[in-house]
């Protein structure tokens, strides 16, 4: 692309050796170590393997963190490991086993690509290395001051734990061939699915898009949005907020592919069905996705996005280090490279993944500027302005009953 990271000042970053005997909530650190500068960070880097545990459910951004690991290889001499995964929250279980046991060190995950729920259990279990996030050179470009959800995730402060590399925003992936008029709410698609029998499905929570699109249902049903904002207490809270849901799903399903009584496993499964021609709407959480996919070859020509009117889903997602990471160094040199404009700006493209950036435009050269408005965003992405507004995601402890009682009613 063009772009590299020029800031080489010194940074001083917190001392890379934590305690985790009687850390804060989610900060295992030992406040009396010494600072580093970033040339000692990197220094230290060279030569590590980093074994990042990423889901690993789509070959274009496969493709992607393969080149980040030939990126890191070309500056730092860090060997990158892509440890593919399906459920982050096994990620998070399996560093929570290692704490159990007292495998405080060389531990088995060194980053983790992560957001909402698994954050929120690896912060209150006390599985992070931090704070880190502030003190990587490539952070001042992050726009914090207009994109909240970097620095507060699904409600919970990040505090330096996790470091923000792309936006993501619910849309739907439609066949224009196929479909006319695309609903503008929840209740229009209620509707839209109810005329147009077994031509829509979402993937089985707890696969992320499936949870979104409970959210999305959630947040236009409930009759005060805001208690979403906090933790859920007790049972009949739970009740009287999500009662308009199941309401909700109760009449949707029976109009849906296969009348409801199976649903696609993942993502890709529903992304399928789109281009078999099972189905007409296809959900995503990546506005570009649409016009990677038709680049692709993967979807048809005729495939566009659309959003509701009144907002959907929006939220940051990140990556983080465990508490017990044997290469932390080269854990914060990848992190920073993430967030650098010239990978911020390869993601952006839809030839590689075309994920909306964390930085603030503004706040980088001309040269970089440049570079990310020559992005061709494709036929199918709709203009920041189209979007239209970002719902915020409720507290995680909503989702986490949610998903619960969803396989409780309707899991097979």
């Amino acid at each position: 692309m063009g772009i590299k990271n020029t800031f080489t000042s010194a940074v001083l970053i917190t001392g890379l050796v934590f305690s985790v005997t009687s850390p804060q909530e989610g900060v295992a650190q030992d406040q009396s170590l010494p600072t580093q500068d970033w040339a000692k960070i990197e220094a230290k880097a060279q030569g590590q393997t980093l074994y990042w545990n990423a889901w690993g459910g789509s070959e274009l951004i496969n493709e992607y963190i393969a080149w980040v690991g030939k990126r890191v290889w070309e500056d730092n001499k860090i060997t990158l490991k892509h440890v593919k995964v399906t459920d982050t929250a096994d990620v998070v279980s399996r560093v929570l086993a290692e704490k159990t046991a007292d495998k405080n060190t060389e531990g088995s995950v060194d980053l983790v690509w992560i957001n909402g729920e698994n954050f929120a259990s690896m912060k209150k279990n006390g599985l992070l290395f931090g704070p880190f996030t502030e003190n990587l050179p490539n952070y001042r470009f992050v726009d914090v001051e207009n994109k909240a959800t970097t620095t507060t995730d699904f409600t919970i402060p990040v505090d330096g734990l996790e470091a923000p590399w792309g936006m993501a925003k619910f849309n739907f992936i439609y066949d224009s061939a196929r479909v006319d008029n695309t609903p503008n709410s929840s209740a229009e698609l209620l509707i839209w699915a109810q005329n147009n029998s077994g031509r829509f499905t979402y993937p089985s929570p707890p696969d992320y898009l499936g949870s979104t699109f409970l959210k999305q249902v959630l947040v236009e049903t409930v009759d005060d949005p805001n208690v979403l904002r906090n933790e859920v207490t007790n049972d009949a809270e739970f009740e009287k907020a999500t009662s308009a849901l199941w309401r909700y799903l109760d009449q949707l399903h029976p109009a849906l592919w296969r009348d409801g009584k199976q649903f696609p496993a993942s993502s890709s499964a529903q992304q399928q069905l789109l281009d078999d021609g099972e189905v007409d709407i296809h959900l995503s959480f990546n506005p570009g996705a649409a016009s990677s996919l038709i680049k692709s070859g993967e979807l048809a020509p005729s495939v566009r996005t659309f959003v509701f009117d009144k907002g959907t889903i929006g939220n940051t997602h990140f990556v983080a280090i465990p508490y017990n990471s044997s290469s932390k160094e080269a854990a914060m040199v990848v992190a920073d490279f993430l967030m650098s404009p010239e990978a911020q700006a390869r993601k952006q493209d839809p030839q590689y993944w075309g994920d909306d950036t964390v930085l603030s435009i503004a706040k980088l050269s001309p040269e970089d500027q440049k570079v990310f408005a020559d992005i061709e965003l494709g036929v199918a992405t709709l203009s920041p302005q189209d979007l239209g507004p970002t719902l915020l995601e409720p507290h995680p402890s909503w989702m986490e009953r949610i998903e619960k009682e969803w396989l409780t009613r309707y899991g097979q």
